[in-house]
């Protein structure tokens, strides 16, 4: 019998183009996006947001600009920003320009509703002066009426019709710097376009299942839809659309790439649902150590178990392993090998310093290869 690889992704192959510094497409890691929810004008509300979405790792981040108070504050934001910075334009030619000006590694348009031919080659002109790349945002609740007449509802071909309507603007303008999105709020409908849609050109492309809903319901939505394109090596970038703080979209979409092996960042806890076997409270000690460790930006893995059941074979897998024992004697594995016994007492305190030392270690060798090398 042949056994197939079956962690395997073979991504789709997608020109590379640049949001400021940050590759997007081609073989770069698939970024994650966040967008601010506070007034654009305010800078200082936005900033004090932007900083709080760097802390959660986020790759860029997109600001909204309805209006000239909102690209007029844009420099001072996009100086103060570590995260490349994506300004979200919707009709106003004049606002995609100024916030070229202001210094935005992207704008967010399309270019069919920025208006004539000539604003439209004033729009590219200055992205091409500022270095600004796109992104094609087409989403089904906003398609256009033409579309919407020949096809009678938003459905795939008309997300793809569109995107591919608006790609044809800026091709015919000499510009080719752009990714696009093709979102819809129904799971089915965006995998099915994003499928046509990779299918049909080579450009990057930008994930997401918009207007997904709340924090849990959005974020299964979006696993789901996210999830299953990614896992079909589709996707380049991705944005975890939820109502809710804008930092528990970036915390969902490292869960996702983590899921799917795809890239790491922090802990990853693997831990059991819990009976009447375990030997410790797992579901509080598991939800105090996701606050203790927040702050681990390392790749580590971290198994919680509460019996003997599956705990020895989970802790062979991860790096820190911890499973349930009589009598308040806790077993502690070390890269998998049973390593010393802890008390109740001591529990979690002992794993936050387990984790952070094995952090560090990793970080150190990182550095002493990268100064070998």
């Amino acid at each position: 019998m042949t056994i197939r690889p079956y962690r395997q992704i073979i991504r789709r192959k997608s020109r590379q183009i640049h949001v400021g510094s940050l590759a997007v497409g081609g073989d770069a890691p698939i970024s994650v996006q966040s967008m601010t929810n506070t007034l654009t004008s305010d800078a200082r509300a936005t900033i004090d947001q932007i900083r709080g979405l760097e802390e959660a790792g986020v790759d860029v981040v997109r600001v909204s600009c309805p209006d000239e108070g909102s690209t007029a504050a844009l420099a001072e934001i996009v100086r103060a920003a570590k995260a490349p910075i994506i300004a979200d334009i919707h009709f106003h030619y004049k606002r995609a320009i100024e916030a070229a000006k202001a210094g935005a590694a992207c704008l967010r348009i399309n270019p069919g509703n920025i208006g004539s031919p000539e604003r439209v080659r004033e729009v590219v002109q200055a992205a091409k002066d500022h270095g600004c790349s796109m992104r094609i945002g087409v989403n089904a609740g906003s398609l256009d009426k033409h579309l919407l007449e020949k096809y009678g509802e938003p459905c795939p071909e008309a997300l793809v019709e569109s995107a591919l309507e608006h790609a044809r603007i800026l091709e015919d303008n000499d510009f080719f710097e752009f990714k696009i999105s093709v979102k819809a709020s129904d799971v089915f409908l965006a995998v099915a376009a994003y499928q046509g849609l990779a299918e049909a050109c080579d450009y990057p492309l930008h994930l997401g299942i918009t207007e997904a809903g709340g924090l849990r319901t959005g974020t299964v939505k979006s696993a789901i839809g996210i999830g299953a394109l990614l896992w079909a090596g589709i996707g380049d970038t991705i944005r975890v659309s939820l109502s809710a703080e804008p930092v528990e979209e970036v915390k969902a979409g490292f869960e996702i790439l983590k899921a799917l092996d795809i890239r790491h960042r922090g802990v990853r806890i693997v831990s059991c649902p819990t009976c009447a076997r375990q030997a410790y409270p797992v579901i509080q000690t598991v939800e105090i150590l996701e606050k203790r460790l927040a702050h681990i930006t390392t790749p580590l893995s971290l198994s919680i178990i509460g019996c003997v059941v599956n705990g020895p074979g989970e802790a062979r897998e991860t790096d820190i392993g911890l499973t349930g024992g009589g009598q308040g004697n806790h077993m502690i594995y070390l890269s998998g090998i049973a390593d010393h016994k802890i008390d109740d007492a001591r529990l979690i305190d002992h794993i936050v310093e387990l984790v952070e030392k094995r952090a560090a270690e990793i970080e150190a060798s990182a550095q002493n290869l990268a100064k070998a090398s």
